[in-house]
């Protein structure tokens, strides 16, 4: 039988035309005579390995196929076979391999075309260079373009309304210099306008009758009062029963929509009310029309800081500020004193963290810590003098007059108030100072306290201390974490934590190798006392002061180490008695730090009953649970344990861990957008978690005499009560704008029991002394036993949902082996079978293309071909 492919070459060519009607055009080849674009299926790629981009690509689309392949496979698979209408030409063929190429770009309208002389074949795998014409090159560089006519198509009118005129007077400035100061340097200095002649004069603000607005919308207030009636009468009480309504809405058909729509009277109403929806739509772009001025009262930026205004609720106690200390500075720690009441210390950074060498000797201020008083609140009573900035300070448990802080560059430092301390306890003055009173007597008013010791740059934190604690006065710990029994009844150890990835424990008292002088040296007369007398009561540390343990936090599942911001342990007591009841029995007998020696290690007693884990909040948000004790393996090497648990609740930073002042093992967690309740000893998570609010939580706090309540502070200034027996999912009360910075510590103290106070401070350096409502410190009779209830239901809660998710884990692992097991084993298909399927998929996809090339306005007839 002759080959069909000349007849089908003729006819597209141009031969005998099938129609009368048929124009000229559409008989033109749409591709070379010695080329046949080709549909290979997918079993056809994959016998002949021409997959289409994996064999063959775009960067490499040839591919030579054997003749004899070829033709066995029209002799398999007969006219399945998608080789088979071009049976005579490879035949025919005069060489042993035949070429396919892989048209991507569908050049000749399929995806594959084969060449189909060996002619053709060579041409393309090795194509002619082309020949260079240098004159013709050289004449179109050297050819100058030819100007054309330009058409006005009305661009140049949208540039001249997008451009920019000026349409008002230009300002015009003069400035002058006395002629006796020209040449001089210029020196800036702040000055007052009436000391100088030529000096800066203000301009009030005045109408200016070149503008004005368009009155839209007048306020105006109506009050209406109906008339009251009261009345009584008689019902018989009948038994009650129960009864249900149910409701269903009432909808418009579509029919009578498309009516309403198309109604004129709806027409006339839009087109009635569409300018005033105009105006309102304008006048609430201007102003919001909705704002309740009354609530609102207040509370914008004008209205300054707050000060004589309460927060319906928590009222405005007592405000703390001064001009000279705490402008440009924010509050990083707050602590109330624990003996002398009214008083509260608060430590002062840099609004913005600089390096110091874009300092200028202008702009270093020396760091304090301020000692405010309720008699005074706007002079500061003491100064406590820093070499840096103080992130974290605490006041000794055992004795108040000792303060150890924490700075930004490391060191550990130590101060010792008792000399100053009729400072804080003198009465307020009699009369008020002088308004226009210098600086500089004022601060010699002022007493300032130096540091008594301070630890050494080389063996401090190589980052910022953001958290310090005093262990208690019921143990210490030995240099290998071991706690161990404290006889001196004294807090002489003190731990801080820094980003640089280690936890430090250090000891105030004398080492064994220092001798102790006679006398008592940090005896002073009251009367020799100075505003800036150094007391000699940590003279021993000098030079020397050196961690007693350096702890490492290393990550549990990978390298690297955790970077802690603040930690919490428990506080550890014995025979029932707080920490708190031991030390006010021997405030009487305190002794003197210098007095106090480190014993030798065969006099301590071991204390097997204390809890030396460690909640430590990171950088991260993580709350890492781990154990400051070091441990010894195998070989008798001592090594920094891994922690135990490691669970991030929150988006980013950590910034309070405090554990609840009724139950120890509870511990309140916040940082990033929400906060966290643990309980010790569960390690699956928290038995609480907050949901994420829009503002971030900056602190927390619980309350020192309710067991269900904590405060939570904003960063918007906003400070949330919850408490956990009413609800736990949002707060009872939310006070707004109780500042108009971000707040950023939080402390209550009980000043008597019927009064309490909330100390807020921001980052204004401003310091708040808010009076808790009575509903908020005034506990229930059985609060304490339902909160710990509530807390103990969490815990349970939490066990079994874990519990529950990994049965359900379980019970889908076994679903799906035994599914696997039972499952029947599918039929393998007949080779006839599998030609059915192939055909029916080869002939699918043929309808698919001939509907897309018809869609898109392409399609074309096929030559027919007749069956082999």
């Amino acid at each position: 039988m002759p080959p069909k492919k000349p007849k089908s070459a003729k006819g597209s060519a141009g031969g005998k035309k099938k129609g009368k009607n048929e124009p000229p055009p559409e008989e033109k080849p749409d591709h070379p005579e010695d080329i046949l674009p080709m549909v290979l299926t997918s079993v056809t790629q994959e016998l002949f390995d021409c997959r289409a981009d994996e064999d063959v690509t775009a960067e490499s689309p040839y591919k030579l196929l054997q003749t004899e392949d070829i033709i066995q496979d029209i002799k398999t698979r007969a006219g399945v076979s998608d080789f088979s209408p071009v049976k005579q030409i490879v035949l025919d063929y005069p060489d042993d391999e035949i070429l396919l190429v892989y048209d991507r770009a569908f050049t000749y309208g399929q995806l594959f075309y084969l060449v189909l002389t060996p002619e053709a074949k060579d041409r393309i795998l090795n194509p002619p260079e082309p020949e260079e014409t240098q004159g013709e090159s050289e004449w179109e560089v050297c050819r100058t373009p030819e100007s054309k006519e330009w058409i006005s198509l009305g661009s140049e009118l949208e540039i001249e309304e997008e451009s920019v005129k000026e349409t008002r007077e230009k300002l015009l400035y003069k400035f002058s210099r006395v002629r006796r100061e020209l040449g001089k340097p210029v020196s800036f200095s702040d000055r007052n306008t009436a000391d100088a002649k030529d000096g800066n004069l203000g301009f009030a603000s005045y109408e200016d009758s070149r503008f004005s607005i368009k009155l839209m919308q007048r306020d105006c207030g109506t009050q209406a009062v109906s008339r009251l009636q009261s009345s009584s009468v008689q019902t018989q009480w009948k038994f009650p029963w129960n009864k249900s309504t149910q409701y269903a809405p009432r909808e418009l058909s579509e029919e009578e929509r498309k009516d309403i729509l198309q109604s004129e009277s709806l027409k006339n109403f839009c087109n009635l009310v569409t300018p005033r929806v105009l105006q309102a739509l304008q006048q609430e772009e201007i102003m919001n029309v909705f704002r309740d001025d009354w609530m609102a009262l207040g509370n914008g930026p004008e209205a300054g800081d707050w000060s004589g205004k309460d927060s319906k609720g928590l009222m405005l106690h007592q405000a703390f500020t001064d001009h000279k200390y705490t402008k440009d500075r924010k509050i990083s720690s707050i602590n109330w004193h624990p003996t002398i009441d009214g008083v509260i210390a608060v430590a002062l950074t840099v609004e913005k963290e600089q390096n110091s060498e874009e300092l200028t000797t202008s702009d270093i201020r020396p760091s304090f810590i301020v000692f405010f008083c309720f008699s005074d609140p706007s002079h500061p009573q003491l100064l406590l003098e820093s070499p840096g900035d103080i992130l974290a300070f605490k006041i000794c448990p055992s004795d108040p007059n000792i303060i150890v802080g924490g700075c930004m560059n490391g060191q550990v430092v130590l101060w010792d108030i008792s000399a100053h301390v009729t400072y804080l306890q003198r009465p307020p003055p009699s009369g008020k100072k002088d308004s226009l009173e210098l600086d500089d007597n004022a601060e010699n008013v002022i007493p300032t306290v130096r540091p008594c010791a301070m630890s050494t740059l080389e063996n401090s934190h190589k980052g910022r201390i953001t958290d310090v604690k005093w262990l208690p006065a019921t143990f210490e710990v030995t240099r290998t974490g071991e706690p161990v029994e404290n006889k001196q009844k004294m807090s002489v150890q003190v731990v801080t934590c820094s980003p640089d990835r280690t936890i430090m424990f250090w000891d105030v008292r004398v080492p064994k190798t220092v001798s102790q002088s006679a006398s008592d040296s940090s005896t002073v007369d009251q009367t020799e006392m100075t505003p800036y007398t150094v007391l000699d009561t940590f003279k021993h540390l000098g030079r020397t002061w050196r961690p007693l343990l350096r702890i490492s936090l290393l990550k549990i599942s990978t390298k690297g180490e955790y970077t802690p911001l603040k930690f919490n342990f428990e506080p550890y007591t014995c025979d029932g008695n707080t920490d708190e009841a031991d030390e006010k029995d021997d405030r009487s007998e305190i002794l003197q730090y210098s007095q106090l020696t480190v014993p030798s290690a065969d006099a301590l007693t071991a204390l097997p009953d204390v809890n030396t884990k460690l909640y430590i909040g990171t950088e991260d948000g993580e709350i890492v649970y781990t154990d400051w004790r070091l441990e010894k393996d195998d070989s008798g090497q001592v090594h920094f344990p891994k922690p135990l648990h490691c669970f991030r609740a929150h988006y980013c930073m950590v910034n309070t861990i405090q554990r609840s002042p009724f139950f120890k093992d509870i511990i309140l967690t916040a940082g990033g957008f929400n906060f966290a309740i643990w309980k010790e000893g569960v390690i699956e998570g928290p038995i609480i978690l907050s949901p994420n609010t829009e503002q971030v939580c900056t602190v927390g706090c619980w309350s020192l005499s309710r067991p269900a309540v904590f405060f939570i502070g904003k960063d918007d200034g906003s400070i949330e009560v919850w408490n956990l027996l009413e609800q736990s999912s949002e707060p009872v009360e939310a006070y707004l704008h109780v500042t108009n910075a971000k707040i950023t510590c939080i402390t209550p103290w009980i000043s008597s029991p019927k009064q309490h106070f909330l100390a807020v401070t921001d980052e204004l350096g401003m310091v708040r002394i808010l009076e808790i409502p009575k509903k908020f410190f005034v506990p229930g009779r059985t609060e304490r036993s339902n909160v710990r209830k509530y807390f103990e239901q969490d815990k349970k809660r939490l066990l079994d949902y874990l519990q529950c998710e990994e049965m359900c884990k379980k019970e889908k692992k076994e679903s799906e082996k035994l599914k696997k097991k039972t499952e029947p084993v599918k039929p393998v298909p007949t080779l006839q079978e599998i030609d059915d399927m192939e055909l029916k998929e080869y002939r699918d996809c043929l309808t698919l293309e001939e509907n897309i090339l018809k869609g898109m306005g392409l399609w074309t007839a096929p030559p027919e071909i007749d069956d082999i």
